[in-house]
């Protein structure tokens, strides 16, 4: 059988702390979804060449409740694992992040199907985030994760710490074990345990989530330890090599095939502009491999990531491609659809009251970390397009609808229908939001005839984003200049942000009424 090419990432855009598990012949990938709902996305595979988005497993609030969860709070590095005909998700709904403190509780959903549906939480602990959870051999199971120290003058990556979970008992059991405490690397967190030949196998991250990411590996006789840091480390990295496609390698976890071959998926970032990745932290995959003496290395040698992989011998297992334009005529969201901290529900968004439409109803502003109005998807290709069509009749300034290109709630673009009590009604104009600074000047005010669809659409070339308009069945037409987008990115300004670029549609009423804009479609093409 000839085997193909993977090629890198295999999951494009903001998909990062990939957690892969396999049940039989299916592949699942878990990514961290942050501030965004539904949480933990998971996609599905068959060869590990090709993937597919399947679901979500945190679909209900009594399962996930992130309003007001701050920016790039909500769902970090969840474990998806798969254990005697169950599959466990493990989680953290970070709930601060700013100073000295982390408060960071995890929990556990389990679920006979993939698909769901998947179980109510049950809390595990508080004492760090990029828990995972273990099945042993002898069928115990084990929690690790990073401990953190907010006490002054101490590393606050205080290392990996261990403790048994009773499936009887539904809560964690036994002393809480110190295992590893990193290497010079440092911020040492993501960390898996696996066993083989005798071996515990201690995978960690290391160095940071930007340009020193590293996945480091150590190894122990005993599940307590002491864990030996591997002799040739760290195992895969892209620090120190600016030139290399994939930036950012690390936190990363392991399968093996049915065919007894090893694959370790892991994080990455393509910069679009010297050090800036406005698709944020993307999955790729390696192949590794057990050496003589028992380490883990990289296929081929080395420890740089590689944009194509050897896939395994497997039979190739492609999925139809996802269509371009939806036309809001399904019962629900398409899975790509992703909304703020809360769910789709019926209070501020219907498929149903205009048949062949999706309505929204105008809620907070786009610096709310409650409750927005706002649906998106994940920019996947540094060059791309989106469109949409809205009716959409403000009576007032404080309601505006339109097209936006987010990252969070200080950096945005947004292409947006208002009302201009000056202008005598309907205009159109392009906010602007640069690490939280408003700006709306940016254009004229384009009076609008009432009455009629407004067609909106933005493209994007790397790391400028010019938008168009165009009123029923005229012509498009350019509005403002060519933006720069580099300040949608996990890299800008200098604090640490967590998620990627997302375009999507959006409708603000600020005075309250829930005044609704309709839109009939929206398309997202990539031209690479």
């Amino acid at each position: 059988m000839s085997r193909n090419l993977i090629h890198n990432p295999i999951l494009r855009g903001f998909h990062p702390d990939p957690s892969i598990c396999r049940a039989g012949d299916d592949y699942y990938i878990a990514t961290s979804t942050f501030e965004w709902f539904p949480g933990v996305r998971i996609h599905h595979s068959r060869d590990l060449v090709n993937w597919r988005p399947l679901t979500y497993a945190l679909t209900r609030s009594s399962q996930l409740n992130m309003e007001g969860d701050l920016d790039s709070g909500g769902i970090w590095a969840p474990c998806l694992t798969y254990d005697n005909g169950l599959f466990y998700l493990i989680y953290t709904d970070v709930k601060s992040r700013q100073g000295a403190f982390k408060d960071t509780p995890n929990y556990l959903v389990t679920a006979e199907n993939i698909e769901g549906p998947w179980s109510e939480p049950v809390y595990l602990n508080s004492s760090g985030f990029d828990p995972s959870l273990f099945h042993d051999e002898d069928g115990r199971k084990w929690l690790v994760n990073m401990l953190w120290d907010h006490r002054t003058g101490r590393n606050s990556f205080a290392g990996i710490v261990l403790q048994e979970y009773s499936v009887e008992e539904q809560r964690l059991v036994g002393p809480v074990t110190p295992i590893y405490k990193g290497t010079e690397l440092a911020l040492t967190e993501g960390p898996h345990l696996y066993r083989k030949d005798g071996w515990y196998y201690l995978i960690t991250a290391e160095g940071g989530t930007q340009y020193d990411h590293a996945v480091t590996v150590a190894r122990a006789k005993q599940i307590e330890g002491p864990y030996e840091t591997a002799p040739v480390n760290p195992l895969l990295t892209s620090a120190g090599n600016p030139e290399l496609p994939l930036q950012k390698a690390g936190h990363a976890s392991l399968v093996e095939t049915q065919t007894g071959e090893w694959y370790m998926v892991h994080l990455c970032g393509r910069p679009v502009k010297d050090k800036y990745c406005n698709l944020g932290r993307e999955t790729a995959i390696q192949r590794v491999e057990f050496t003589a003496d028992g380490w883990l290395a990289l296929s081929g040698g080395g420890n740089a990531p590689a944009l194509t992989v050897e896939g395994p011998d497997l039979p190739a297992h492609p999925f139809a491609a996802a269509a371009p334009r939806d036309d809001f005529e399904a019962p629900q969201l398409d899975v790509r659809w992703s909304t703020l901290r809360v769910p789709a529900d019926e209070s501020w968004l219907s498929l149903q009251e205009r048949p062949g439409y999706l309505r929204l109803k105008g809620r907070e502003s786009m610096s709310s970390m409650h409750r927005q109005s706002l649906v998106a998807l994940r920019q996947q290709a540094f060059r791309c397009s989106a469109e949409t069509s809205v009716d959409f009749e403000p009576q007032h300034f404080q309601q505006m609808a339109g097209l936006i290109v987010y990252y969070d709630t200080k950096d945005y673009l947004y292409l947006r229908i208002t009302h201009d009590e000056v202008l005598g009604g309907r205009t159109l104009g392009l906010i602007r939001s640069k690490d939280g600074v408003y700006e709306d000047t940016l254009t004229p005010e384009i009076p609008l005839p009432a009455g009629v669809s407004v067609s909106l659409k933005v493209i994007i070339d790397g790391e400028f984003a010019q938008f168009y308009y165009k009123v029923s069945e005229s012509t498009w037409e350019k509005i403002g200049p060519a933006l720069e987008i580099y300040h949608l990115s996990d890299d800008f300004p200098a604090y640490i942000r967590f998620t990627g670029t997302f375009i999507g549609i959006c409708a603000q009423d600020l005075s309250g009424t829930l005044h609704p804009a309709d839109f009939d479609y929206f398309e997202y093409l990539e031209q690479e």
